[in-house]
């Protein structure tokens, strides 16, 4: 297999100290994996769902070395992102691409922008669809829906720990001196944390998706990050991790900014 190839090939030579890619799993599915040696190596798949650049920022893992991993689309615009972000040096990480059945490396960010340039980028269309249905309910309705679907929260925070862009060390949710956000899991702790998460990704969404797959109860946590990235895209005209030097559009100011969303 090709992956596999290029993962020896890359740890013999010691270009990079890791490969970090996707092996069978329980059930059926992928599970993320970590190669440190050709023999790991020979576990590594291509086709699995997780955003992989969940794990570049982990002090754990910058501690391995220079990290190849497996980059679908998504994966690329949040490691765009983050070198965006400043979280992440260019060249630190290596994204491994599969183009026409051979695995390709991009080495920099201009070849990262250039891939994703000529990529399409379209939501799921069940996502889609959704997002449309909720648009076309009224304020009532869609806050009736939102009420619904938080109330099974259990404030696992697994939407949390999955998403690239949820990388502070010290988060709002888990300050308790002084305490931002109610702990336990009811109406208005539950609507705090999805609402101040959803502000804090909006320009910075990557729409993945991961957060909506790893809620244990189906809430989709996710549609409120997809509606506060396209928010922004239709106001500023911007997409997260459309570039490395991109600064994301809650975080800058310009005379000439629009003010509709003003309401």
């Amino acid at each position: 297999m090709e992956l596999r190839e290029k993962a020896k090939q890359l740890l013999e030579s010691g270009d990079v100290k890791a490969v970090l890619g996707f092996e069978p799993g329980t059930g059926g599915v992928r599970r993320p994996a970590f190669a440190r040696s050709a023999a790991q190596a020979e576990k590594l798949v291509f086709d699995g769902e997780q955003n992989l650049a969940s794990y570049v920022t982990h002090k754990e893992v910058k501690r391995l070395g220079r990290l190849a991993l497996v980059a679908r689309p998504d994966t690329l615009r949040a490691l765009l992102q983050l070198m965006g972000e400043r979280q992440l040096k260019e060249g630190d990480v290596l994204p491994l691409v599969l183009e026409d059945g051979q695995v390709r490396e991009l080495t920099d960010a201009q070849a990262i922008e250039e891939y994703l340039a000529l990529t399409a980028k379209e939501l799921p269309a069940q996502d889609r669809e959704l997002l449309e249905r909720l648009g076309g309910m009224t304020r009532q309705e869609r806050w009736d829906f939102w009420q619904k679907e938080l109330s099974r929260c259990i404030k696992c925070y697994a939407c949390r720990s999955s998403c690239p862009m949820c990388y502070c060390e010290h988060c709002t949710m888990d300050c308790n001196r002084p305490q931002w956000v109610p702990v336990p899991s009811h109406a208005l702790g539950n609507l705090e944390y999805h609402m101040v998460r959803a502000m804090h990704l909006a320009g910075r969404c990557v729409e993945c998706g991961d957060c909506g797959r790893a809620c244990p109860v189906g809430i989709p946590i996710h549609l409120l990050t997809f509606n506060a990235e396209e928010s922004v895209h239709a106001q500023f005209g911007q997409r997260a991790g459309a570039s490395a030097k991109l600064d994301y559009a809650m975080s800058t100011f310009r005379p000439d900014d629009k003010e509709t969303f003003i309401r």
